[in-house]
């Protein structure tokens, strides 16, 4: 079996999908994308097929090794989007040629099901409480939401306090119970993560996430003194050797790999087993769309420290598409008591609807971008 061709395709709301074909008439998905780069990542992907064309889809490791060491420049967030989309396509290939779901190839699955979030409250968040038990009726076991706005190096304690009144309306809304995340984004610095941390504590919150950029990591030593909940981070982390440092410091609980961005299947199920070495919870980082949800799923069967997965249905960056749109059986992510079943289809385990995925390219490519927030001084602040 050889690769013989591919196609990317930029779709609503804000994704890129690709297809890899093989002489054999067997095809593979993959979502390789950066929200608000898709454009940067397709011409990725382009260049590294050029090491693909002609090569047995099934030895996926030395491809992965090739695209990742064949570069002299390497990693980031870029290229880690390209492999990973390429990486997903491949293992979909895979396990479609062994009519087998990707999770058996990985060893088989230690769960049935997984525990999944929704989100809450938008990028400006508000209203949570309402939003908050909305999700609980539906039957979610735990939510997430933005933090704050816009908050500087060193701001008012005004934000903190509407900070803390949120999260308060929705923890009596909606009991002791439902798990929830805070996900300060990065919007938040040191100083005031620290403050924040400290006050959302008494909420007995599932986690704090991304209390300050990846790339200032070594404030969560500080940031961890300051509370006893949970702290995730990892979604901005694109290797094992981006996560190395960060579990070797100690002050993680839950790592946040990204399948379409760090990497794909095969990079995460290495980055999941070095968590699990640490005693580390694994929630894998997935606003994206039904390509990515369902490669994570299957690493998710396999890995012993998986604790939730993200997933975007009804998320407030899904306008006018949505999860369940470009697969022929939305079925296979169907939410049952806050869980979601493991796709048992061959491959990634879903059926990518292509006749649409081709439509909606064709008359809505996106060019989705990332608001440019800035604080009352002018300055520009973290989104």
């Amino acid at each position: 079996m050889k690769i013989t061709n591919f196609k990317t395709f930029i779709v609503p709301p804000r994704w890129l999908f690709l297809k890899i074909e093989t002489d054999e008439g067997i095809v593979g998905w993959g979502e390789p994308v950066i929200e608000g780069k898709a454009h940067t990542v397709q011409a990725a992907v382009d260049e590294l097929m050029d090491f693909l064309i002609g090569k047995d889809p099934l030895r996926i490791e030395d491809h992965w090794q090739v695209m990742y060491r064949g570069g002299f420049y390497r990693g980031g967030p870029i290229l880690m989007s390209a492999i990973a989309g390429i990486d997903q396509a491949l293992w979909d290939i895979k396990g479609k040629y062994f009519n087998a779901p990707v999770y058996q190839l990985l060893g088989g699955a230690c769960r049935d099901t997984i525990r999944v979030y929704s989100w809450i409250g938008g990028d400006r968040p508000s209203e949570v409480g309402l939003a908050a038990l909305e999700k609980k009726s539906a039957g979610f076991t735990a939510i997430k939401m933005n933090a704050c706005e816009e908050m500087q190096y060193i701001d008012t304690h005004d934000k903190v306090d509407k900070v803390v009144e949120r999260v308060a309306a929705i923890r009596s809304a909606v009991g002791p119970d439902l798990g929830i995340g805070v996900d300060f984004h990065g919007r938040i610095h040191k100083p005031m993560a620290k403050v924040l941390a400290k006050e959302l504590d008494p909420f007995r919150l599932m986690f704090i996430e991304e209390p300050v950029l990846p790339e200032n990591n070594e404030a969560l030593r500080e940031i961890a003194n300051h509370t006893s909940t949970p702290i995730a981070t990892g979604e901005r982390m694109f290797s094992r050797w981006d996560f190395k440092s960060l579990l070797q410091d100690g002050y993680v609980d839950i790592i946040q790999p990204d399948l379409s961005h760090a990497g794909g299947i095969t990079e995460c199920k290495k980055i999941f087993a070095m968590a699990e070495a640490y005693d580390v919870g694994v929630a894998p980082h997935c606003p994206l769309g039904p390509i990515a949800l369902a490669a994570c799923l299957q690493v998710d069967a396999t890995a012993h420290n998986a604790i939730i997965q993200e997933q975007s249905l009804g998320i407030h960056y899904n306008q006018g598409n949505d999860l369940l749109d470009y697969i022929t059986d939305p079925n296979v992510f169907a939410y049952n008591e806050g869980y979601v079943q493991i796709p048992q289809g061959p491959g990634l385990g879903i059926t990518v609807n292509e006749e649409y995925v081709i439509q909606m390219a064709n008359e809505a490519p996106h060019r989705w971008r990332n608001p440019v927030w800035r604080h009352c001084d002018g300055s520009v602040a973290e989104w």
